[in-house]
């Protein structure tokens, strides 16, 4: 029997909530005074456009100074004046960000917030991979030596031995100099900072925190956050009575695929500790990086006896605690599936 899931819209709608790792940027609010400023310029495709480089933990008045430098805005003081007046101002990222010259302070402002101006980043989504994670940074211009160097050398929290699954999902900025054991140990930060990985870090009770986050990376790779907490009640109702998993992303997860639907017979019988069709109980360590949501399922799964799941067509997961249902369901499904429902 099979628990199907839809990951292929998982990953396309994945960086909706995706953030930015920020470093505040601390103000003087004083001596903020009228300052020359450019008007709201017009911006098209043909305008003139630099790069400026944000050092990590740069002051208001040093940001104002390097946009002013650049020609971005007409005088240091004006951003200065619209970053005091705007709280998110203390969100800017560091690192490189691509901006149009000859605007004003404010569109300076909105410009260094959009993340679509960060000419390179490390983008992890809910539910990536390690290893796709270990892609992007190479596009970032890490090499392969020192991600590997970097994922030996990271402090993880206690309990944990595999980075797999602490790597935050977020859109990441580093600037000029960062190392990649740097940029990793952001990535494991903020995990433990956010409001729910700092809950799963200190969950007592009989699962461990490990245990709890590779049940949060099933939930994620499974289901739509709607069922979040119903995929957990179901892995955590087969785990107490020694119930196989049988979770395709599981086996997607040691195939290396993504967007699929089906799954072969001979997929399940993959020689892999991480094959929940072959193997009892939880995989050695998560499947992938959980977001919020999926973390927060973890921790507090719905109430229900549920046994089973299934996916009969886009957006209707079908939950159940009888076999007969599940695979009447699983009939459906499969009818579904070869009339195209799932493309």
């Amino acid at each position: 029997m099979k628990l199907v899931g839809n990951p292929l819209a998982r990953v396309i709608g994945a960086f909706a909530f995706a953030g930015i790792l920020t470093l505040s940027i601390h103000m003087d609010r004083s001596n903020v005074s009228v300052a020359p400023d450019y008007p709201t310029a017009v911006v098209s495709q043909s305008s003139l456009k630099v790069i400026v480089e944000i050092p990590a933990g740069a002051t208001g008045s040093q940001v104002g100074q390097l946009l002013f430098e650049k020609d971005i805005t007409k005088s240091a003081l004006a951003y200065f004046r619209a970053a005091v007046a705007d709280p998110r101002s203390a969100h800017v990222a560091p690192g490189a960000h691509e901006l149009n010259t000859q605007i004003s302070a404010r569109q300076a402002l909105e410009q260094l917030l959009d993340p679509a101006r960060i000419p390179n980043l490390i983008k992890i989504f809910e539910g990536g991979w390690k290893s796709e994670v270990v892609e992007s940074m190479i596009r970032y211009g890490f090499t392969k030596s020192e991600i590997d160097t970097a994922f030996s050398k990271v402090v993880l929290p206690p309990g944990f031995t595999n980075a797999e699954g602490l790597l935050f999902p977020a859109q990441y900025s580093f600037p000029a100099g960062t190392t990649a054991l740097d940029a990793v140990q952001a990535m494991v930060d903020r995990f433990s900072h956010e409001e729910t990985g700092q809950q799963l870090l200190t969950a007592t009770g009989k699962l461990t925190p490990a245990q709890l986050l590779t049940i949060a990376s099933l939930v994620q790779a499974e289901g739509d956050t709607k069922d979040f907490d119903k995929i957990s009640r179901v892995i955590r109702n087969r785990l107490d009575i020694s119930m196989p998993l049988q979770l395709d992303s599981t086996v997607h997860y040691v195939k290396k695929v993504r967007g699929q639907i089906f799954l072969s017979t001979n997929s399940t019988l993959i020689k892999s500790p991480y094959n929940t069709y072959r193997k009892y109980g939880l995989p050695p360590s998560p499947i992938g990086n959980p977001g919020a949501l999926a973390i927060a399922a973890a921790l507090k799964p719905a109430d229900g006896d549920w046994l089973f799941f299934i996916t009969v067509a886009p957006g209707d997961t079908r939950f159940t605690s009888s076999n007969d249902e599940f695979l009447t369901w699983k009939a459906l499904y499969e009818k579904n599936r070869k009339a195209g429902a799932f493309k």
